[in-house]
Formats: structure tokens, sequence, C-alpha cells
């Protein structure tokens, strides 16, 4: 398994499958070479053949629901759930909370009032089925270069729709001693842009 945020290659049984995948499930996956288990959605186009990899079933289900709200695609789908778990959106969508979804890149006011209006009905028993809080984890205690861990945690903001300067202050704002790795600045980085 490599990481390029957001995509990730997977080698299943010596064929190497390009997977793209949301924040939150990147910063759940184990370290590179260890043995990964994905739920996936597969889009086929005129153009290509995209494959989208989620950590649990729940990430996957919210997914293919928010490709069913009119003016959201695959990517920006994506998007909102680099920015914020499952269990967020569904909070945000319980308490009308416009303003944690016009955060995310690529969400205008009124997709956030369209992403309201059409996913209230489609998140109703979201808690009801026993949802636990996901915990984002770094991963390992290897050390990157400070310069190599900004570089990508810009970039992956960048591919997520964030314009560069906008990436660097993000990245900028939450570096620290205590950054282990990139997906570590990443994680920091959007959680200080969306407060869910």
């Amino acid at each position: 398994m490599q990481k390029q945020p957001p995509d990730i290659l997977v080698d299943v049984g010596g064929v190497g499958y390009e997977v793209q995948v949301p924040m939150t499930t990147l910063f759940q996956l184990p370290q590179l070479g260890d043995e990964v288990s994905l739920v996936t959605h597969f889009v086929v186009r005129e153009d290509a053949q995209l494959l989208y990899g989620f950590i649990d079933e729940r990430d996957r289900r919210l997914f293919r629901q928010l490709i069913k709200v009119t003016g959201v695609g695959p990517k920006l789908a994506l998007t909102i759930l680099s920015g914020m778990d499952s269990s967020s959106f569904a909070r945000c969508v319980q308490r009308d909370d416009i303003s944690s979804l016009v955060a995310l890149p690529g969400v205008g006011k009124k997709t956030a009032e369209r992403l309201l209006v059409e996913m209230r009905d489609k998140l109703k028993d979201w808690f009801g089925s026993g949802d636990a809080e996901v915990t984002l984890a770094a991963g390992g205690d290897m050390r990157v270069p400070v310069a190599n861990k900004m570089a990508d945690a810009e970039g992956a903001l960048i591919a997520l729709g964030y314009k560069p300067q906008e990436a660097s202050r993000m990245v900028a704002a939450v570096n620290d001693d205590s950054v282990v790795s990139s997906e570590d600045l990443i994680r920091r980085a959007l959680k200080s842009v969306v407060k869910a």
C-alpha cells in the first residue's frame, strides 16, 4: 500500500488498485506494507473508472447518499467526508448546522442548504444503530522531516480543493513539535477549519 492523499495504491494479489479515500479513512489506515481492508464504491464514467474506498460501511453508505444529492458528485462527497466523519456530518444535518458545511471547500451556501434538506430524512436513524465515535489515529512514531510533512499536508489540502495560500496558512497554524506525520498535520488542519 502507498499513500499520496487523497489517493492510495493497494496491492491485491500483485495487481495495484488506485483508490481515492477521504482523509477520515486515510488517518485510520495501517502502516505502509501492512494488510488493509476497505469497503469500496466503483464509478464508471465515459472517460474514467474510479474506485473510492472507505474504512467502514457507514462512510460508504453516507458517500452513496451524498452523491445522490443534486450538485454533489463523488469529488465533493469525498471532500465532505474528508472534512468530517459520518457521525459529525449526521450531527450537522440533525442540528441544521449550515456554517460547518459551508466551511468545507467546494460547499457553498446553496449546496449546504440542499444537503441539509435532502439528507435530513436519509439520516433520521443514523444514531439509532449504536453509533460509536470514530477515533482518528495518526499512525506510527516514524518521524518525517518537517518540510516533507508540511509539503505533503499542503498538497493533500490542495487536492481537496483548498487554495495553495489557504492550505499553507492552515498547515502553518497547526504545525508544532508534537506533529508526528503528514496525516496528523492534515487531520489537525481540517479539524481547525471544521468544528463539528
